[in-house]
């Protein structure tokens, strides 16, 4: 059964949280760590200092709220999802598959201009948002994409794409495996291509063996958040969920690590994103997310992939190394931005993923 959702955070739930910030027990920081250590403390107090005086929660509940919202259950969990179908009722489905520390709330500045292409199915992972935690072991990302499949199939789309990057780079080429009669083409802004063995790296161009070199390096010093959320995700949530700062410098050092220096991603549009977080009390099922999906070989995905390279993002792409694995039939390069392409560069976002489905079509 699909229900209709509509967000409505209880004021008590509000009010909580603008206590809690007044509270807030600031540690101490070195006089020169600049970020040397983790995100600065007068960044933090920044962030925090707007969150609790000028933000207003109720602006952008009110923004998701145009938006039509379901829950259904699926496989034992809650998914919610947005479904902003297209005035042109031939429109292609494509479902829209955020990451991490993102949500649906990744796609806010994209969802009016692909709605005149696409119908839109825009879900939030089991464990984010309001799909809410996640119930018992095995949630990865095979799994979530089993149950994209399903809700696509419920919604009566027999042929459709997907799009994502970060996590939804993953789902959405898991998607293209376990349902490669229905999904056309798979286009993602984030592509891990592990190093090949010792030697067969000397054909790749000085670029490409640049990019191996930092994926190489990425590898070999996993950052922090990284390993906790894959050993310790229950340890990391009691800080995050009863800390609203905690959560706030978790995600947000994020956004400036992983997003080009030039991008304008407003603070009221990162605080929403933090602030679903916080109110769904859903940090250490994100978190979870991580543990659950081991790192392995590249996912199979047989339909077409399209990739949008950004300078920014964590590690780039390499294609050679790429086109081992996936049959790639549109690449990229942008000139700007990072890790959360959608909200970075949304104009360029938008034209490389029409241009790449306007081929399949």
């Amino acid at each position: 059964m699909i229900k209709p959702f509509r967000i409505d955070i209880p004021q008590a739930d509000l009010d909580d949280l603008t206590d809690r910030l007044a509270r807030t027990r600031w540690p101490d920081e070195l006089p020169d760590a600049q970020w040397d250590y983790g995100i600065p403390l007068a960044r933090v107090k920044e962030l925090a200092e707007h969150w609790r005086t000028a933000y207003d929660w109720r602006e952008h509940e009110a923004e998701l709220n145009r938006y039509p919202q379901f829950t259904t259950e699926i496989d034992g969990q809650n998914i919610h999802f947005l479904h902003v179908r297209s005035a042109d009722p031939d429109a292609l489905p494509l479902v829209l598959t955020h990451g991490w520390p993102g949500s649906i709330v990744e796609f806010l500045d994209v969802i009016g201009p692909l709605s005149e292409q696409f119908h839109l199915v825009i879900p939030s992972i089991p464990g984010f948002g309001f799909s809410g935690p996640t119930r018992e072991r095995g949630w990865d990302v095979s799994r979530v994409a089993r149950a994209w499949a399903e809700l696509m199939h419920r919604l009566g789309y027999d042929r459709y794409g997907a799009q994502g990057g970060d996590w939804g780079s993953g789902v959405s080429r898991a998607l293209g495996a376990v349902a490669p009669d229905h999904v056309i083409g798979v286009h993602v802004n984030y592509l891990p291509t592990p190093p090949p063995p010792d030697g067969e790296e000397d054909s790749l161009s000085e670029q490409d063996r640049a990019r191996l070199a930092r994926i190489k390096q990425f590898l070999a010093q996993r950052p922090g958040y990284m390993v906790l959320q894959a050993t310790r995700p229950q340890t990391l949530a009691y800080a995050l969920t009863d800390s609203p700062i905690g959560q706030l410098a978790w995600i947000a050092e994020k956004f400036t690590e992983w997003v080009d220096p030039r991008s304008e991603i407003s603070i009221d549009r990162i605080l929403t994103n933090v602030t679903l977080y916080w109110l769904t009390g859903t940090a250490g099922s994100s978190a979870r997310l991580t543990r659950e999906s081991t790192p392995g070989g590249p996912l199979p995905c047989p339909p077409p992939i399209g990739v949008a390279v950004l300078p920014h993002d964590i590690t780039l792409a390499v294609r050679p190394l790429a086109e081992r694995t996936y049959t790639i039939t549109h690449w990229t390069e942008f000139d700007r931005g990072g890790h959360f392409a959608a909200m970075e560069v949304p104009g360029l976002f938008i034209d490389d993923v029409r241009t790449f489905f306007r081929d399949l079509r």
